[in-house]
């Protein structure tokens, strides 16, 4: 499952007051990525890899890989997500550079 299915898969109501949510239904999924965005279990905690590399056009186009065994719902998974993109542990500033520079496909591609 890509995280673009992931979104479409969960209930929108539930999400619909997330501007992360409402922003990565809009990307148009790029493909021809091999990276892939890794689940893990570190610590009690899922930890969540490969979602900063990339255009968010690649970042929805992602497939999802949860280690074997570890049981999570998609609601769970989603979140963890978007803990991971979120600007958690940035400074407002921060947050908006790094979001200008992702919305810049010249420079997301450059990353890469």
């Amino acid at each position: 499952m890509t995280l673009r299915e992931l979104l479409l898969s969960v209930d929108s109501e539930e999400y619909s007051n997330i501007p992360l949510y409402q922003t990565l239904l809009k990307v148009k999924p790029e493909y021809g990525s091999t990276t892939r965005i890794s689940v893990r279990l570190k610590d009690g905690e899922l930890t969540i890899s490969n979602t900063h590399v990339g255009s968010l056009g690649d970042i929805v186009a992602y497939p999802i890989d949860v280690d074997p065994g570890l049981q999570v719902t998609k609601v769970q998974l989603l979140d963890a997500i978007f803990k991971e993109m979120s600007n958690e542990g940035f400074t407002e500033a921060d947050s908006d550079d790094f979001w200008d520079d992702m919305m810049d496909l010249r420079k997301a591609k450059n990353i890469r």
